[in-house]
């Protein structure tokens, strides 16, 4: 089986993006195909035995649209690509333009004669007076309206062609209308002269020029409004800088030459180049663009730097880490592609619907007409009807309804640093009813640090320097945790010991200004003499929550004791609390002991502790909850997360975590924050809601416009629809959607 993207061109509606679909999916050995009308992108799983590539172009084009294979744009590519689609949008404003200036002017010289409520006429030279002139009056109208047609030209060109292909399309049903009109106005205005009052009032030149331009401003509304819905890849596209400056010879490269192990040199105010780790240099550097997290992070030599971020103050040398594709801002890139790109389910039902929508309109229009012609109506009334339920039942407003609120919601969530991996995941994720946290790493910290100093015959910070100096030479993490937590409380320099012995189990042996110190075990200390009675209780209670207490002791006397353990992320306790607030049943799963789990599961505040469950068991614990008809969305860091990730309904991975656990994830948090799960929940509730208001509105708007625009409301003794504003309402329809889309990009998370 082979998976590949095509550019799909000339799309109008989801009518255009279905008929896509229906004709690649009945080619043999294709599995799946996906169009996204927003992106101009099909997604075609086949097998390859059976089907080529060229196969696939030559149905698409068969069916009247266009089909390139897409190859991965690369910055120049993608930079040329940005500047044709905003020289198109310009185009099409001008034309819009020209015709709104036209159709005005037609407005005027059609309508100005005929006013209602007994107003008078608008004046009008005598020479196109439609009483003493009437074939001067149609001409002026026809002369009128022939730049209009030549500005919305490309609705004939690819509404009829698509007719001819038996895919009937949103352009299909304006171009029918509008050309009807405007035919029937022709054979008017040269029957005049036979009988000018009889026919200069049947005629509907202005019908035609004002839909296809209230259509034209609908369109051209909803792309530009599309091109704000394209911004959250356009903007980290723009991250990477184009260069960089070599260290070692200073010399200026394109970044896009970068190998591993090159060393950069970042100077205040430029972007990192690519993912590296700092050598030399201290500096702030603000990572907001790719992980949402607002405060500028201090780095210093060991630290690992993300390429598109800003150095902000001092200059940093960097060793490359990843280049190209590998990097963090390329992996961004193609997760906020891949989720816009797949669909939803609940989109595939409404391009369903669509699919079979415009042949079923079209079918109305006639029927409607026919129904009108045999009640005795006259031609131009039922010319009349048959234009508006055309014009009006435009398919756009649902097609639009659901990849638009996609692409906001996942550019929204790229924004704040979460990143979805498909529009199928961001709708799951509203039905999730339990969250599995992994705690190592994603509720805690993941690495050791001293939580209680407990001195017993010395002070305080005398236990605690005399702790850091023998530990500073080990290197072993809960030595580091000592000398880290040493170093924060600014003890100043620490005496360095004349000897040193690590005893594997037990602990470590130092001679400190000429004293032996022992740092370890209670065994170790007990096997020397020492006695720790008085700090033995201390230490079970310790033990019990999960913490590694230290015994330390110089010349035979006890000092006290040091407890190290992996502590609580600042941030875990109020996001379980904000997940329980939104009904989320939380669960802590650990292969660590009880006592631990236990204790870090009360802190937290989660509704149950699963714990001692090897790394091959956490997928079977996820799997007995989805037996109790739970959607699941397990949340971890580590590479034995990645089954139990990959078997919950969600899985959502801490971007601080392993690249493994990061591929199997349906969503990646860039910030090392809990909070950012209810962030995500929160996120696809609204994306949710946005796409349900939007198929809403789009499927009222036409079950309640095609029963006026057949004449419903006339027969009943309404008025009849006009089809200028049939096009008005149509449009209307389509920039709401789009609209409602966009304020989702506003949303607080």
């Amino acid at each position: 089986m082979r998976e590949e993207t095509y550019d799909i061109s000339g799309m109008h509606c989801a009518a255009c993006s279905a008929s896509v679909e229906r004709v690649t999916r009945k080619l043999p050995g294709v599995e799946r195909s996906d169009v996204n009308l927003t992106t101009e992108k099909m997604t075609i799983r086949y097998d390859e035995t059976k089907v080529t590539p060229e196969q696939i172009v030559a149905k698409v084009e068969k069916a009247g649209f266009g089909c390139t294979p897409h190859a991965e744009k690369k910055e120049a590519a993608e930079q040329a690509l940005q500047d044709a689609e905003a020289a198109e949008l310009r185009h099409k404003q001008w034309e819009l333009i020209t015709a709104g200036v036209f159709s005005l002017v037609l407005l005027y010289v059609s309508m100005g004669q005929m006013l209602p409520f007994g107003l008078p006429a608008l004046p009008l030279p005598d020479l196109f007076s439609m009483h003493t002139h009437p074939v001067n009056f149609a001409i002026l109208q026809l002369l009128l309206t022939i730049p209009v047609l030549y500005c919305g030209r490309h609705f004939f060109t690819s509404g009829f062609k698509a007719l001819v292909h038996g895919n009937p399309n949103m352009d299909s049903l304006v171009a029918i209308g509008s050309a009807c009109s405007f035919a029937y106005s022709v054979v008017m205005t040269f029957l005049i002269s036979d009988d000018p009052h009889a026919y200069v009032h049947n005629l509907y030149y202005e019908s035609a020029a004002v839909v296809l331009t209230l259509v034209s401003l609908g369109k051209f509304l909803e792309s530009r409004n599309m091109q704000k819905t394209k911004g959250a890849i356009t903007a980290l596209m723009r991250l990477s800088p184009d260069t960089a400056i070599l260290a070692d010879s200073g010399n200026e490269v394109p970044t896009k030459s970068l190998k591993n192990g090159d060393v950069v040199l970042v100077k205040p105010g430029a972007r990192v180049p690519a993912d590296g780790m700092v050598t030399q240099g201290e500096s702030s550097v603000n990572e907001a663009m790719l992980t949402g997290e607002s405060l500028p992070v201090e780095k210093t030599a060991g630290s690992e730097v993300i390429g598109g971020s800003v150095n902000l103050n001092g200059a940093l040398y960097v060793q490359v880490t990843r280049t190209g594709e590998d990097t963090t801002l390329a992996r961004i890139i193609r997760f906020v592609e891949d989720a816009q790109g797949k669909k939803a389910p609940i989109s595939k039902t409404a391009d369903k619907v669509a699919g079979v929508f415009v042949p079923v309109v079209m079918g109305i229009a006639v029927l409607a007409a026919v129904a009108w012609a045999i009640a005795g109506q006259p031609f131009a009334f039922v010319l009349r009807v048959f234009t508006s339920v055309l014009v009006i039942a435009c398919p756009c407003a649902l097609g639009l309804a659901t990849p638009t609120a996609i692409m906001v919601g996942t550019g929204l969530g790229a924004r704040h640093g979460i990143l979805i991996r498909s529009g199928e995941i961001l709708e799951i994720t509203h039905s999730v009813d339990t969250v599995v946290l992994d705690k190592t790493g994603t509720v805690t910290r993941g690495e050791p640090a001293v939580t209680s100093v407990v001195p017993y015959q010395c002070g305080g910070d005398t236990l605690l320097t005399i702790a850091a100096a023998v530990e500073s030479v080990s290197a072993h993490p809960l030595a580091a945790a000592i000398t880290a937590y040493a170093s924060s409380q600014g003890l100043g320099a620490l005496p360095k010991p004349e000897s040193f012995e690590n005893l594997s189990g037990k602990g470590l042996r130092a001679v400190l200004n000429g004293e032996t110190v022992l740092g370890g075990n209670r065994r170790l200390l007990e096997e020397a003499g020492v006695d720790v009675t008085p700090l033995l209780k201390e230490a079970e209670r310790l033990s019990n929550q999960g913490q590694t207490p230290m015994f330390f002791a110089k010349g035979g006397v006890l000092l006290g004791l040091i407890s190290v353990a992996d502590s609580v992320k600042e941030t875990s306790a109020a996001a379980i609390a904000r997940m329980k607030e939104l009904g989320i049943r939380t669960v802590l799963l650990t292969g660590d002991n009880h006592a631990a789990a236990d204790h870090i599961g009360r802190l937290v505040g989660v509704d149950q502790v699963v714990a001692e469950v090897l790394p091959e068991e956490k997928a079977g614990v996820i799997q007995r909850l989805q037996a109790e008809g739970r959607k699941v969305m397990m949340v971890g860091d580590g590479i034995n997360d990645a089954p139990a990730l990959t078997q919950a309904e969600v899985g959502c991975a801490i971007g601080s975590g392993s690249d493994i656990a990061i591929e199997s994830a349906d969503i990646v948090l860039m910030r090392d924050d809990l909070q950012d799960v209810p962030r995500a929940l929160r996120l696809s509730s609204l994306t949710l809601r946005d796409i349900k208001q939007n198929l809403f509105w789009a499927f009222c708007y036409n079950t309640i416009g095609i029963p006026i625009a057949a004449g419903l409301l006339y027969l009943f003794g309404g008025p009849l629809l006009s089809p200028m504003f049939a096009g008005a309402a149509m449009s209307l329809s389509s920039v709401c959607v789009v609209g409602n889309a966009l304020r989702l990009g506003r949303a607080r998370l």
